[in-house]
């Protein structure tokens, strides 16, 4: 398989994962805050929306923009090969340096939910926070993991592509 297409449909088929588990989470905290209403599920719900949220936005926003960003490349490739070392390669280098940053602010959020979830040994509303915190943080930074070493297999054939010009 042509490696653009493959990238850029790796990264759509992982945005609708994205935006199954952003539903998901979204309905999850909906049940908490209305059937389950203690505040331990409250403070759980908090942090599901708002992740949810975001996994619905970045999701939609990859989803629709893949077929724009596979025509892009590929006419790169086919009309203007310079493009790859010039637009390219330095996009990715930063969605690259992204995923960086991505990861340690995930890393912080488990760490801080983990944190908030031993603070207290009754079921409390942060809690609650710490508990959904580190449930969500914990499944983007799964997620992002794919996506990155996606993104570094793409990158090397950029690179392969650029060193034959």
């Amino acid at each position: 398989m042509n490696p653009v297409v493959k990238y850029f449909n790796g990264e759509k088929a992982e945005s609708y994962i994205f935006i199954l588990i952003g539903v998901i989470a979204l309905a999850m905290a909906l049940y908490f805050i209305f059937a389950l209403k203690s505040s331990f599920w409250k403070g759980v719900a908090i942090p599901f929306i708002i992740v949810a949220l975001l996994e619905f936005i970045v999701g939609y926003t990859i989803v629709t923009r893949s077929p724009k960003d596979i025509t892009r490349v590929e006419t790169f490739i086919k009309k203007e090969p310079q493009s790859i070392k010039t637009l390219e390669i330095p996009r990715m280098e930063k969605v690259m340096s992204n995923f960086v940053i991505f990861r340690y602010a995930e890393i912080a959020l488990i760490i801080l939910g983990m944190a908030l979830m031993y603070s207290s040994m009754n079921d409390t509303f942060w809690r609650g926070i710490g508990l959904g915190l580190f449930i969500q943080a914990s499944i983007v930074l799964c997620l992002d993991f794919f996506a990155e070493r996606r993104g570094h297999h793409y990158m090397e054939y950029l690179k392969e592509f650029s060193e034959k010009l």
